[in-house]
């Protein structure tokens, strides 16, 4: 059975504060930030929001694409972000998202490719 990484973005309600991640378990690693369970940056800052995320089938191509994503300007993280939710709903509230990955609708593939 192969296995589901996901690529996410967590915000900051008080400050606009994002953080991007990667795991094999969105639910468990959303609710985590949402409890305050993750020490450090994403507890400082009071990242709970889950914002954006994709899905890889591969684990290579998710830290990849982690790691591209971290080096995106704000900027073009705010865009990413509201091309697939304009609204910055609390993604793990909504069961009106699809878990779909990079290069579907709403998804940007920029830059994706592994090398």
């Amino acid at each position: 059975m192969p296995k589901t990484y996901y690529v996410y973005i967590m915000a900051s309600q008080r400050n606009g504060t994002l953080y991007i991640g990667m795991t094999n378990n969105l639910d468990r690693r959303a609710w985590e930030h949402r409890e305050g369970r993750v020490p450090g940056f994403t507890e400082k800052y009071g990242i709970k929001t889950l914002v954006y995320f994709e899905t890889c089938d591969d684990v290579r191509m998710a830290i990849h694409r982690e790691t591209r994503l971290k080096k995106f300007t704000r900027c073009r993280k705010l865009e990413l972000i509201e091309s697939a939710n304009p609204q910055w709903r609390d993604l793990t509230e909504s069961h009106a998202f699809a878990l779909d990955g990079p290069g579907e609708p709403g998804h940007d593939n920029l830059d994706y490719e592994f090398k």
